[in-house]
């Protein structure tokens, strides 16, 4: 087995992130000896792993319930919440237990938020099973549901006991599932370590495959920028807000695709959109601005949108959390590893920064 990386998130309640390989056994260390029953929630695609993951802790002396759930966004809907609760209030479910977010993105998001509402906050880890789960969702608090008029409009900070991330469970992913999550990755690159751009760019093959030695230092990079980041700022008040590169385009993207797309994808676009924003602030150069379409390129991921669909998103964006008072926010950078808040650009400014980006 290859040795694991311990990266230590901090603040009011710490935790660990594990990083390596073959770590499933990790699991039982998270719970505790305290815990009794745990909910393992998990995409109904995974129901073979779950259950694998359910004998071990039976093994261990835990009483595991298996709750499956849809893949993706899907999952993050009140509905499924409620059948979450129903099935830990049928199982008499206390302080005490415990909830597993065992999938991607979507299912530690409510996972996450299960745990975080049932009897106001039980005990949770999670074990992120997709890139993008690894290096963004399952780690630092932030649970969320969707509802019609937006993503992640409800939801509460909740930090998990621990993280484990099992590199071998991206082994047998798709590898456009692989190349989706790098946006994510991209992100940790333009807005902190630029060292993560320098890695891809240098043999992009190398380092999204996920059993290289390359891509396992990736995924710690940007594992150790979001750790940094919500060690500092837990529930978004300041700092935590660069993680929200390319978001806020990128949501609204998600909204009109109806939650079709990919969450990388839609923030490949959100980035480009940002950088040709700062670009028409006078912020940042043409060689940061043109490096976001060449290194998204070279991973495979879009970088221009249809034009027709503006009015609907700008209506979108207006709803955004990241918005205050209606009044539209934006990271964007000065320069690379250099971000900030761009307040209230003007709707001209808007409009033709999406020009850059609209589908040729």
């Amino acid at each position: 087995m290859n040795s694991s990386t311990v990266i230590r998130v901090n603040g009011e309640s710490p935790y660990d992130v594990v990083i390596g390989r073959a770590l499933i056994s990790e699991v039982a260390t998270g719970l505790g000896v305290t815990v009794a029953k745990v909910l393992i929630v998990h995409p109904v695609a995974l129901t073979a792993s779950a259950e694998l993951l359910r004998e071990l802790l039976i093994a261990e002396g835990y009483e595991p319930i298996l709750a499956g759930v849809p893949d993706s966004e899907d999952a993050k809907r009140v509905e499924v919440a409620a059948f979450c609760w129903t099935i830990m209030g049928q199982a008499d479910f206390t302080r005490s237990d415990a909830v597993i977010g065992f999938g991607g993105g979507s299912t530690t998001d409510l996972a996450g938020f299960v745990a975080a509402t049932w009897l106001r906050g039980v005990k949770l880890v999670q074990v992120p099973t997709t890139l993008l789960g690894m290096v963004d969702a399952a780690i630092g608090g932030k649970t969320g549901i969707n509802t019609a008029e937006g993503k992640n409009l409800v939801g509460v900070f909740h930090a998990p006991a621990k993280v484990i991330v099992d590199l071998d469970t991206l082994l047998s992913l798709a590898k456009n599932e692989i190349l989706a999550g790098f946006g994510e990755v991209v992100k940790y690159g333009f807005i902190a370590d630029p060292r993560i751009l320098e890695l891809i760019e240098a043999d992009v093959t190398v380092a999204t495959n996920p059993s290289s030695a390359v891509f396992q230092e990736i995924i710690e990079r940007s594992v150790a920028i979001k750790a940094r980041v919500v060690s500092e700022d837990f529930k978004e008040s300041g700092l935590r807000e660069i993680l929200n590169y390319g978001h806020t385009l990128g949501h609204a993207i998600e909204h009109a695709e109806r939650y079709k797309w990919r969450h990388g994808a839609a923030i490949s676009i959100g980035m480009v959109f940002v950088a040709e924003l700062a670009r028409l602030a006078g912020r940042l150069g043409d060689d940061v601005v043109d490096r976001h379409r060449s290194i998204l390129k070279l991973i495979g991921l879009p970088v221009s949108y249809p034009a027709e669909k503006w009015t609907q998103l700008v209506e979108t964006m207006q709803r955004d959390k990241k918005s205050r008072a209606g009044t539209l926010r934006f990271v964007v950078l000065d320069d690379l590893a250099k971000p900030t808040i761009m307040s209230a650009p003007t709707p001209e400014m808007l409009f033709a920064a999406f020009q850059e980006i609209v589908e040729a």
